[in-house]
């Protein structure tokens, strides 16, 4: 058997997959939100549902873009290689996120896991006549869309604008916001990312994000309970201070 097949009969095994699409994070914040039951079992019957581990790669930058893939469940980042050989991160993506479609032939990033996922992957052509055949998954992929596009215009505006400490403030609040959109509203957030690749998304350094996680920790606005997660303990603060830069 080989390892796509032997991924798939572990899914099957783990989660049937009516439960697989039931418990799905694209459910509540994603792709098949607005879908009914039909069209949800349409979309079902073209996708694969794939395990993954820690540190794999859903695709590399320059693969051929075929396939596009939404966060069953899992976290990834999104990275690009630098003319110099450093690579940039340029994102992360959540539970319940689609990653991987593009107008062009290649996939222009790299979708690296950073934490054990499973994914939903469907054939990118598959995918094209799915939006043609139901309006609403078309729609709700143009929305997406759209509001990839404003996460993007915040983050230059951020990168480009704000002091340090203002950035990694932002930066909370969106992990935090992101987690409201998928109905987690708990104050503790899930942060699987190194501090390394937060300081390249927000263009500091390790030491300027250490730095600003120990000042925040230190005026009682955050606390880390266990290594990779983070309590917002004084949200007003970190918005005050978000807000009170220019933008």
């Amino acid at each position: 058997m080989n390892p796509l097949d032997a991924a798939r009969r572990m899914v099957r095994d783990a989660l049937g997959e009516g439960e697989i699409c039931g418990t799905c994070g694209s459910r509540v914040a994603g792709l098949c939100r607005p879908l009914d039951a039909a069209t949800l079992d349409d979309v079902l019957a073209e996708a694969e549902h794939v395990v993954f581990g820690a540190r794999d790669y859903l695709f590399q930058e320059g693969d051929r873009a075929g396939h596009v893939f939404t966060l069953v469940h899992g976290t990834a980042k999104l990275v690009r290689l630098l003319p110099d050989g450093r690579e940039q991160v340029l994102g992360f993506r959540f539970t319940g996120d689609v990653l991987g479609y593009t107008t062009g032939g290649t996939y222009p990033f790299a979708a690296q896991l950073l934490t054990g996922a499973t994914v939903c992957r469907l054939d990118r052509h598959r995918l094209d006549a799915l939006m043609r055949r139901y309006p609403s998954l078309e729609r709700r992929f143009l929305d997406l869309c759209i509001q990839e596009l404003a996460a993007t215009q915040d983050q230059l505006v951020t990168v480009g604008r704000r002091t340090a400490e203002a950035r990694l403030a932002a930066f909370l609040l969106s992990l935090a916001e992101s987690g409201h959109r998928r109905h987690i509203d708990g104050p503790v957030l899930d942060m699987p990312m190194t501090r390394a690749d937060i300081a390249d998304f927000l263009g500091l350094t390790l030491e300027t994000v250490s730095r600003g996680f120990t000042a925040f920790r230190r005026r009682g606005w955050i606390r880390e309970p266990s290594h990779g997660r983070v309590e917002i303990l004084r949200r007003d603060e970190l918005t005050e201070l978000t807000d009170g830069e220019p933008g």
